[in-house]
């Protein structure tokens, strides 16, 4: 397949009427800098924040175009209120004029103008505070929950535990996916030695890739694994949301979301498109990762995210020779923590050679060692963090809306 160029994307982008109706989005100085990898091109349109729903189906139709030329492979396009050096005013996008009608679909519009939104009523929501509430989000068909693991900081084997409460929970019977919502640092293709690019089912809809029964999807799929994924915000919520939403899951029963760490766009972003059903923290017992975690805690606690607990992972350490115990990074924080703030203590997973040596080899412990010591704390882990959504589901607690104060 030959390669696409920048300047033939700009090309095709000019056949996109701005939202004036009197110029294309180029010419208008909306788009970003194109960046290309693998035949996918991915930009953001500049939009003022006010009109962004206003203006989705300018995006729809620019991603649209630009996914027809003939040698890409696939395109994700972002709406974004930031762009360094380009308008950003609501006189960068001027509005229609003020004796335009309500529903311009009903007034005719130049050849290639993009259609204007389809609004569906939605009741409106209201926080127990008294704020207003954005409207509660809407699950994914067929997924009966989403989980989300997370951490405060890297480095505290967030995306290992992930993979194995993923394992755990399908080892107790469960339906089971993975979406790996790290773009920056990928790790399920590896974590599940899966290689090759998803199917395309219909349109931009993608059958998700398989790996020990689990039904997987990564960006690590999408680009090549040493190409650098340079986004800023905009883009990786866009990826993020067509990872979820534009995916042929199927009928699951848990899709665990493998969360990047912090507490950034990733995390704002699961929370404004999906109900959470809860989220899993991961730390380790040393005092500066539960610094950490604690921040991660109180992000999902102000977006009404449950909490289903705080896994200690790397407790403690069993010398392979002696038998010997040692506590390298102390022992217990995450369990006092937990106590602390009233949140479930999922369990301790321990400092073992096996888990990273497996991790690496791309079969997971609860897979390449289903009755060891540490497959056996990876399910009862699993076993806890289900107890917690059936009991949020026979107490009949609500998916949160979301508010930012």
């Amino acid at each position: 397949m030959a390669g696409v160029s920048k300047e033939q994307v700009l090309d095709q982008l000019k056949t996109v009427t701005g939202p004036d109706f009197n110029s294309n989005i180029v010419d208008l100085g909306l788009v970003s800098d194109i960046f290309i990898a693998d035949n996918k091109v991915f930009f953001s349109i500049t939009v003022p924040a006010a009109r962004a729903q206003e203006l989705e189906p300018l995006r729809s139709a620019a991603e649209r175009v630009v996914k027809n030329m003939p040698d890409v492979a696939g395109a994700i396009v972002a709406l974004t209120a930031e762009k360094k050096g380009g308008p950003t005013s609501d006189d960068a996008v001027p509005r229609p004029a003020p004796t335009a009608p309500q529903r311009p679909a009903q007034r005719p519009a130049p050849a290639g103008a993009v259609p204007p939104p389809r609004v569906a009523a939605q009741p409106a929501a209201t926080h127990q505070h008294g704020h207003a509430a954005a409207p509660v989000k809407s699950g994914v068909p067929g997924v009966g929950a989403i989980i989300a693991v997370a951490s405060g900081k890297g480095g505290v084997g967030k995306s290992t535990t992930a993979v194995n409460l993923a394992l755990g929970l399908q080892a107790n019977g469960h339906r089971v996916g993975i979406l790996d919502a790290d773009i920056y640092g990928p790790s399920m293709p590896r974590l599940l030695h899966i290689s090759g690019k998803p199917e395309v089912v219909s349109g931009r809809v993608l059958k998700p890739m398989e790996g020990y029964g689990l039904k997987v999807m990564s960006i690590g799929f999408l680009v090549d694994e040493e190409t650098p994924m340079i986004w800023r915000g905009p883009m990786v919520m866009s990826a993020l949301t067509q990872m979820l939403r534009e995916v042929q899951w199927g009928d699951l029963d848990v899709l665990v979301v493998d969360m990047p760490p912090g507490t950034g766009d990733a995390q704002l972003t699961m929370a404004q498109q999906v109900p959470l059903a809860g989220a899993v923290i991961v730390s380790t017992p040393q005092d500066l990762a539960l610094i950490d975690a604690r921040k991660g805690l109180n992000m999902f606690k102000k977006v009404d995210v449950p909490l289903l607990g705080i896994v200690e992972n790397m407790s403690y350490f069993i010398a392979p020779d002696t038998g010997n115990r040692y506590d390298i990074f102390g022992h217990g924080g995450a369990r006092a923590e937990a106590e602390r703030l009233g949140v479930p203590f999922l369990g301790e997973v321990p400092l073992v050679m096996e888990i990273r040596e497996m991790s690496d080899a791309g079969t997971p412990v609860v897979i390449s060692n289903p009755e060891g010591p540490q497959a056996k704390v990876y399910r009862e882990i699993a076993a806890k963090v289900w107890d917690q959504l059936q009991t949020a589901k026979t107490q009949g607690r609500a998916a949160p809306a979301i508010v930012f104060e």
